[in-house]
């Protein structure tokens, strides 16, 4: 193989004896070589430069746009997986809703107020006992009386009395006393009523009649009259709203349709009370003979009977044969 040749960077300078003159210029070829070197090593630093900006550009845009799908592909992953949180929380609660829904349809109303008012009563009995045997007989209604005004405990006084006139006065007089009661029961319905609907009829009815006093006050057609009670009532002459029973005013009276459906619906209660009434009382009839004049003395009998039948029925049966003594 033959040998390489040697590249000549720089002209062979010729020796030269060693002189003053000799070395300057040597000193300046040295010189000269140096700067040609360091412009050679400048120019491949230049040349090399622009590559490397080139290689960091491309691997920072690269980065970049690897790094933008990673991202929003984990903003789809986060979403994701909230929704899917938000549709498992949300399936739970409709199943949770759903076994409540069951549970009350399968509760009869009836049956759980039933309960709350056993439970109501007994809670009631507990604390009267309790409070009874710490305090004596009383205590529990005196310590239960300390919680209300004065005007309370009359009004409740004035109410109780009310309720027992009333279950005394159940039984049957006279006709006019069972108008009466009739009367009273409806005004008690149309005050219930009244209070339904927010005072809208019982605002229409005072309207009315303010109406009607004025028209009869205007014309010199109203009076005062005392009823033989010495209650003084206002009628007018033409019988137009406050009537004695000689008034025929009422017959051009025009009803509303709400009125008319509200006498008709009475009147349907009252006949379906009157029609199982009779059927209770057919019933309860059991072919014998009738010793009671109503169901309180019917039970009363009954009762003599289960003590007394067996010396009695004898003589009964005797009288009845006509052969007693």
């Amino acid at each position: 193989m033959p040998p390489a040749k040697r590249r000549k960077l720089s002209p062979e300078v010729e020796e030269t004896p060693a002189t003053n003159g000799g070395a300057e210029e040597n000193s300046r070829i040295s010189e000269h070589e140096e700067e040609s070197q360091e412009a050679e090593l400048a120019s491949g630093n230049d040349n090399l430069a622009p590559v490397d900006l080139q290689d960091e550009s491309s691997e920072s845009k690269n980065s970049s746009t690897t790094s933008a799908p990673s991202s929003a592909a984990d903003d789809r992953l986060a979403r994701f997986a909230a929704l899917k949180s938000r549709a498992s929380a949300s399936a739970k609660s409709n199943l949770a809703e759903a076994k409540a829904e069951a549970t009350r349809a399968a509760i009869d109303p009836s049956v759980l107020a039933s309960l709350s008012r056993k439970s109501a009563i007994a809670s009631h009995n507990l604390l009267k006992a309790d409070t009874e045997e710490e305090g004596g007989t009383g205590a529990f209604e005196r310590k239960r009386a300390w919680d209300y005004t004065i005007e309370e405990s009359e009004k409740w006084d004035e109410r109780v009395a009310r309720k027992k006139a009333a279950r005394n006065n159940n039984a049957f007089q006279d006709y006019s006393a069972e108008a009466a009661k009739m009367y009273d029961r409806q005004m008690r319905d149309l005050e219930k009523s009244a209070l339904k609907d927010g005072g809208r009829n019982r605002k229409e009815y005072e309207r009315q009649k303010a109406e009607i006093l004025e028209n009869a006050a205007r014309t010199g057609g109203l009076e005062i009259v005392e009823m033989e009670n010495g209650e003084l009532v206002a009628i007018d002459k033409d019988g137009r709203f406050y009537a004695d029973q000689d008034s025929a005013g009422f017959v051009e009276q025009k009803p509303k349709r709400e009125n008319v459906d509200r006498l008709v619906d009475d009147l349907k209660k009252a006949e379906e009370a009157r029609m199982k009434k009779r059927r209770d009382r057919g019933r309860d009839e059991d072919g014998g003979d009738v010793t009671y004049i109503n169901e309180k003395n019917k039970q009363f009998n009954n009762k003599l009977a289960r003590f007394y039948d067996r010396y009695t029925t004898d003589i009964r049966e005797s009288f009845e044969r006509g052969t007693a003594i």
